[in-house]
């Protein structure tokens, strides 16, 4: 089995962990209902995407 032959020092540790933060998701309103929806995903709420409808939903 191997072992580390230095420590890795704290900056090193900490710069590969910097891109790993949450983020929230970029929610944008639907043009034809108004609720905040995912980019490029069809609306859950009225089940429209790019003014077509994709999915049949209960109104």
């Amino acid at each position: 089995m191997s072992v580390p032959k230095r420590k890795k020092s704290k900056a090193r540790t900490r710069s590969r962990r910097a891109h790993q933060a949450l983020v929230m998701p970029q929610l944008r309103p639907c043009p034809r209902c108004g609720y905040k929806r995912l980019p490029h995903r069809i609306c859950t709420q009225c089940g429209y995407y790019n003014e077509k409808v994709q999915l049949e939903t209960e109104e």
